[in-house]
């Protein structure tokens, strides 16, 4: 029932709350006849038809109908409320207008009947569609010891899980022993694991304050005596991690820019995406997911997540639906890879798509250096498949998000990259139709593989901090930042275009790593005296690792655009013939399965017209 059109489910909603308004003004009339219409059926057809109307118009302004059921509270108990008044002054205007005495008591009482009615009706359904939940699912049974503000909140979460009910709480407070919180009893902790055999629980979840540390171990040991799973709540030390004395402290990226954050938000990135069908390549990962997130506040019409990836798709999916739900944008989880033609274009002419972000690739340097040929098959070809699948379907923007390691590769990672533009490039100068651009980021903090998580698992774990050369730069960004980027190049896009983001002077890591570690609230530790808390060490440059990132080919090429920390270069292109070349030439190295053949042509392939190989370390 809950898997039906969100149009259905409205209209069934909406029937029932007029069926309760109709009703409303039977019961209020048969109790306090105030308003002379008995046996007067004209009288009361427009009566009703009035509630009618009124009620469709005050559900518009209250959005009634889009109340969540299972999660009904007391602000969705107050607009309730003002529709019931808004409906009784409906009721009093009409009985004024019609000409019909009437009493301030009737019309009282049938705003009370209203606002019973309303509130019953969806106790009922929440009723009904929790017993069929419990039939259908057969949730596991849970308790959760320790019933205060973390328990309830956990309690509370759980509701919504597919696969986990609470039955019971446990707690030490004899104050809170016996009461029920959300009709969950409170069972005391002295008979845990007989109460636990008892009930049929599966798991216990604790959830105590970091105060009651030695009380958790407790209840942990005596669960693991007798199996009985047990799990603990994150809560503050997920933030704040005890070590002896000191505290570790999880740093925010924006902390470690080295720079200013830039204000992306502008009202043509919002007009560009408003009301439309966007497809996101890549959703599940770190560009992919924000970009996602971002798009919420753009008011698009659909948001079609293609990822291969089924975890990271259904927890992106888990994530989104209740705020999409809340702006009425509909979110279509897809399964699938950009290399599968036949998959996009269904996808694509299935749900119309009119946008597509590209963020689907695999970006780790290691990883794709030493997987050449399933790093080229993604992040060529399937660059190729998804923007010629685009063209045929008629998509009027393509997005490509490609990264600074495309500028002078040293990388096949960055080849890969770099021979992508190319392809976007030419597939540009044969599709008028269809919008083509590309967005370079430098490294974007907090993403997959960047090293900001890296460095503060190796501080949380006590070092050393690893560094692959005391020389490395690199250029920083948010992935807030990323994103809006790539939204705002969608919007200003022309045909064939490479935007970058104006991210100041590029910092070195080992600049980096100390301050993650002094902001973490710990020292760093000298080489000479031994003093400090965390030891940085160089471990040498990885394979296809550069001292410097670059930004663009030829610095001559950077043009303005509406936005003065947003750059848009004018590059060179490869001709039709050779893309074509290179891509028959990599086709067959893939089909061939020649790992070194296919390194010397994308890595060869990549520098192509660069005007200079000289590497550049200044600022945009």
């Amino acid at each position: 029932m809950t898997s039906l059109p969100r149009n259905v489910i409205r209209a069934v909603i909406l029937m029932s709350d007029f069926l309760v308004l109709t009703l409303s003004l039977l019961l209020s009339l048969q109790l306090l006849p105030g308003m002379e219409v008995a046996g007067d059926n004209v009288t009361l057809l427009w009566l009703c038809g009035a509630l009618m109307t009124g009620g469709l118009l005050l559900n518009v302004i209250f959005r009634l109908d889009r109340i969540k059921l299972v999660m009904l509270n007391s602000r969705d108990l107050m607009t309730i409320f003002r529709f019931s008044l808004g409906i009784a002054l409906v009721l009093w205007a009409a009985s004024v207008a019609l000409g019909v005495p009437h009493s301030g008591a009737a019309v009282l009482t049938f705003g009370i009947f209203v606002f019973a009615g309303l509130v019953v009706s969806r106790a009922i359904a929440v009723s009904i569609l929790s017993g069929l939940r419990e039939h259908l699912h057969r949730r596991k049974s849970v308790a959760i010891f320790g019933a205060g503000a973390a328990g309830v909140q956990l309690a509370s979460a759980m509701g919504q899980s597919p696969d986990r009910r609470v039955v019971a709480f446990f707690d030490d407070n004899p104050a809170m022993q016996g009461m029920d919180i959300g009709g969950i009893p409170v069972l005391p902790s002295g008979n845990l694991v007989q109460d636990v055999f008892r009930n049929a629980i599966s798991e216990v979840m604790i959830a105590l304050p970091d105060s009651a540390r030695k009380r958790r171990d407790t209840i942990v040991d005596l669960c693991e005596r007798v199996d009985i799973p047990v799990q603990i709540l994150p809560s503050f030390i997920d933030m704040l991690v005890e070590r002896g004395n000191a505290r570790l402290r999880t740093v925010d990226p924006d902390e470690v820019l080295g720079r200013g954050k830039v204000d992306l938000d502008t009202p043509e990135m919002v007009k560009s995406y408003a009301g439309r069908v966007i497809m996101v390549t890549g959703a599940g990962g770190s560009i992919g997911s924000e970009l996602c997130r971002q798009l919420l506040n753009c008011q698009p019409n659909k948001i079609v997540l293609f990822e291969q990836n089924e975890y990271n798709l259904y927890a992106l999916d888990l994530e989104l639906r209740s705020r999409a739900l809340a702006r009425d944008i509909e979110i279509l989880p897809c399964l699938g890879t950009v290399t599968d033609a036949g998959r996009l274009r269904h996808v694509m002419r299935q749900h119309g798509v009119e946008i597509v972000l590209h963020a689907a690739a695999y970006k780790h340097v290691p990883l794709v250096e030493n997987n050449e040929i399933e790093g080229t098959r993604n992040n060529v070809m399937g660059t190729k498949i998804l923007a010629d699948t685009a063209v045929q379907e008629g998509v009027e923007r393509f997005i490509l998000v490609s990264t600074d390691k495309a500028v002078r590769p040293s990388s096949v990672m960055g080849a890969t990259k770099r021979i992508s533009e190319l392809i976007v490039q030419d597939i540009q100068s044969r599709a008028p139709r269809t919008k083509f651009s590309m967005v370079r980021f430098g490294n974007v903090l907090g993403s997959s593989g960047s090293v900001l998580p890296l460095f503060q698992a190796q501080i949380e774990s006590g070092g050393p901090v690893t560094v692959t050369h005391p020389e490395m730069r690199r250029y920083f960004m948010t992935i807030a930042e990323a994103s809006r980027l790539v939204l705002l190049a969608g919007a200003y896009a022309e045909g064939g275009d490479v935007f970058v983001l104006d991210m100041g002077k590029p910092q070195k890591i080992m600049d980096l790593a100390r301050k993650l570690i002094q902001l973490s609230g710990r020292s760093v530790k000298d080489p000479l005296t031994g003093q400090g808390d965390i030891e940085i060490r160089i471990i040498g440059l990885r394979p296809g690792e550069k001292l410097y990132e670059e930004l663009f080919v030829d610095l001559d090429d950077l043009r303005k655009t509406p936005h003065p920390k947003i750059l848009r270069a004018e590059e060179h292109c490869l001709s039709q013939i050779e893309v074509a070349g290179l891509l028959r030439e990599i086709q067959a190295a893939i089909e061939a399965a020649n790992c070194d053949k296919l390194r010397g042509i994308v890595m060869g392939y990549a520098h192509r017209h660069d005007p200079t190989r000289e590497v550049r370390t200044g600022a945009v």
